[in-house]
């Protein structure tokens, strides 16, 4: 067994740990490094699932945290309270920013090794669909150009999935 191919059994295993132990940031670490050392031959089903499940996770995350501090600043609004619409903003601003940083490391990950090395129509499918989604996510949050621009990009890569390229 050669070293790359231990240090991916290893970095699954721990992907695995981390997903029992709900510690989602570290296994999307772990699963990112199984991706970047990837070079000929694509994700496994399991690996792929698992890269799925630790992004979703923390993506699913961040996406709560947005809805409810969203609603809060919109009910602060309606009150009138200028001091706690302030605060909210702000805070909603570092959620968009964890957010946006999320999904540029998928995003990137999918156009740099994942997509390009997806042999079978599957796994092509797959990752045009997690384009699709993380684009998606971006939409919610972002407002006009950068939301036109997420929006377009989902519907192509929901497209590009729909006939398998």
């Amino acid at each position: 067994m050669s070293p790359t191919e231990s240090s991916r059994e290893e970095n699954v295993y721990m992907a695995k740990l981390a997903e029992q132990a709900e510690r989602y940031e570290e296994m999307v670490e772990f699963m990112e490094k199984v991706a970047k050392t990837v070079d000929v031959e694509e994700l496994t089903v399991e690996e792929r699932n698992l890269l799925s499940v630790a992004y979703k996770n923390v993506i699913g995350a961040r996406r709560a945290s947005w809805r409810i501090i969203s609603s809060i600043e919109q009910k602060e609004e309606s009150r009138g309270n200028e001091d706690h619409v302030a605060k909210l903003k702000e805070y909603r601003g570092k959620i968009e920013a964890e957010l946006s940083k999320i999904c540029d490391g998928i995003l990137s990950l999918l156009e740099s090794h994942l997509i390009p090395l997806a042999s079978s129509a599957e796994s092509k499918v797959f990752y045009l669909k997690m384009k699709g989604d993380y684009h998606r996510y971006l939409a919610e949050f972002k407002t006009g150009a950068e939301r036109k621009e997420a929006a377009e990009s989902t519907l192509l890569a929901y497209k590009s999935a729909q006939v398998g390229q």
